[in-house]
């Protein structure tokens, strides 16, 4: 396969991208501590289908594009797992004339002489798919948890670890958030939280779950002869390049101990405002406010909204060698090269409001504060904010306006309130239509608007045309894959600062954000629904029109 350095002497080469934007990418790339493609892409100098155009062009093949043509199940499975995991290969199309194969590496010996085996009759085409692109696809050879641990159940003495071993493999494999051990009557559901839902993965008999819970115990630091009391702790599982920080929560119920692992650490390559779903002018907004010497920014929302995410998506932009950047989390959710990190701790009274103390003395230029949960640790990191330090915090509110109300009833001195705020933005994670199946629908607004009374005003034409998902294979049937933010954004000028000393309500900072051009999390939710990014009704889940 191409090393990183043949893959950009190609793009300049081939003139996909310019000299110029090629060094300054190699320098970029190396501040945030990203591959020089990833940081093309990012910045919009090249986009992921040119990439694999260009590396086709370079072997003499046609780009084959996975990611908008994904191959179904059925169609995968043609090629044998054990085949296409060593060529690295997937198949594109199938027809009377011949098949389409495609894969990163279609330079390697012996690959035609494979697949004449395979398909003896027609033409063979070998084309050019992005790495990436090929993982993907690699996921429809998931067998069912369920088979895969009576398959161990009956070939193993002592199943505990190949049972946790599957399970983990395939939460990271389905991009989980969460895994769910539930113990019922006469077995144990498994459930993984995908896209911020809980699915069924497969189920655990009663007599094998107690070496699970012992193991994972084991692991996480927990004691195993403790029954009846709730147990938090954290483990890494690791396997081949897969590696997992996960936070155990053991509580006790009527029909046994209730188990819940958070992913923590599993997902980084998400880290990127340019992924996450912001508009074009929130993101100018959120970098400028990132970029100033002193000042808070601060992301409200509930618990798995992506707050912690968006923050990181930002100290990426800023982490460079010439900035002190210090955590103070609970826990710390992902782990980055360049900064310095603090997990809060219970037991040795680490909390936020003592750990924000400490690390003002630490001369940091950055801090994040997991989040701001009492008055001391607000008055703290407003004080911070103050001293020249740019203070970067969540907080649980429902929307940006209502932000700065709590904030004031939780003692925060107006002028000083004032001085320090840069930035609120509430957000909310939606899921997003599967790419894979698609499929527009047109109709009369007034039958959409009849079952959705209260969206009426905000479709004011006569049809329309919106977009939903079948379900597929590759979304497991739920018609989303996926998951994509709405953000509202208020950036706090002189006439807010103004109105901030006035001590004002929800309704007032509303109103004059409005003047000034302010979107709603809803109507930044609806130019995704028009976009087909995502549906009418999963907006309508997370967010709600006025």
């Amino acid at each position: 396969m191409l090393q990183d350095a043949q893959i950009q002497k190609i793009l300049v080469e081939q003139n996909y991208v310019s000299k110029e934007d090629m060094d300054r990418a190699l320098v970029e790339s190396k501040k945030r501590n990203l591959s020089v493609e990833k940081y093309l892409v990012q910045e919009d100098l090249i986009t992921n289908d040119l990439l694999g155009q260009a590396i086709a062009e370079f072997y003499k093949v046609q780009y084959a594009d996975l990611n908008s043509h994904q191959p179904v199940k059925e169609q995968v499975l043609q090629i044998p797992e054990a085949v296409a995991r060593k060529n690295r290969i997937v198949l594109f199309s199938k027809s009377d004339k011949g098949v389409v194969v495609t894969t990163d590496n279609p330079t390697q010996k012996g690959l035609k002489l494979e697949l004449k085996k395979m398909f003896p009759k027609g033409t063979i085409t070998i084309t050019y798919s992005l790495p990436q692109d090929i993982d993907v696809s690699f996921i429809n050879y998931k067998k069912e948890l369920k088979t895969r641990f009576s398959q161990l159940i009956k070939t193993q003495n002592r199943v505990a670890p190949e049972i946790i071993e599957a399970i983990f493999d395939d939460a990271y494999s389905f991009h989980a958030s969460d895994i769910h051990f539930e113990p019922q009557d006469n077995d144990v559901a498994v459930r993984f939280r995908v896209d911020g839902v809980l699915q069924e993965a497969g189920r655990i008999p009663r007599d094998y779950y107690q070496n699970v819970v012992n193991r994972i115990k084991v692991q996480s630091g927990l004691r195993i002869d403790e029954h009846f009391t709730p147990q938090d702790g954290s483990m890494r599982f690791k396997k081949d390049n897969i590696a997992l920080d996960l936070r155990t929560s053991i509580v006790p119920t009527v029909t046994g101990e209730k188990m819940v692992l958070r992913i923590l650490a599993a997902y980084v390559e998400g880290l990127e405002l340019s992924t996450l779903g912001l508009t074009a002018k929130n993101k100018k907004i959120l970098e400028e406010a990132s970029k100033k010497p002193f000042g808070m920014i601060l992301v409200v929302g509930p618990t798995g909204s992506g707050k912690t995410t968006t923050l990181y998506g930002v100290l990426k932009i800023i982490n460079t060698p010439d900035v002190n950047i210090t955590t103070i989390e609970d826990p710390v959710e992902y782990k980055v090269t360049g900064i310095n990190q603090i997990q809060t701790n219970s037991l040795t009274q680490l909390t936020f409001a003592r750990g924000l103390r400490s690390v003002v003395r630490q001369d940091p230029d950055i801090i994040l504060v997991g989040e701001i949960r009492d008055e001391e640790t607000a008055d703290i990191s407003v004080n911070a904010a103050l001293t020249g330090h740019l203070l970067l915090s969540t907080f649980h509110a429902n929307n940006a306006s209502t932000a700065i109300p709590r904030l004031l009833d939780m003692n925060i001195e107006p002028f000083l309130l004032a001085s320090t705020l840069e930035v609120v933005m509430a957000q909310r994670l939606v899921r997003k239509i599967c790419d894979n199946c698609r499929y527009s629908v047109s109709m009369k607004t007034k039958d959409m608007v009849a079952h959705i009374p209260s969206v009426a005003k905000y479709f004011p034409e006569k049809q329309i045309t919106l977009y939903a998902g079948k379900g597929c294979s590759i979304c497991s049937g739920t018609g989303y894959k996926g998951r994509t933010g709405v953000f509202e954004i208020i950036q706090v000028d002189n006439e807010l600062q103004e109105l901030i000393l006035k001590n004002p309500s929800t309704q007032e900072i509303t109103n004059l954000a409005r003047n000034k051009g302010f979107k709603t999390m809803f109507e930044d939710g609806l130019v995704k629904v028009r976009e087909g990014m995502t549906t009418l009704e999963e907006l309508l889940r997370v967010a709600s029109p006025e």
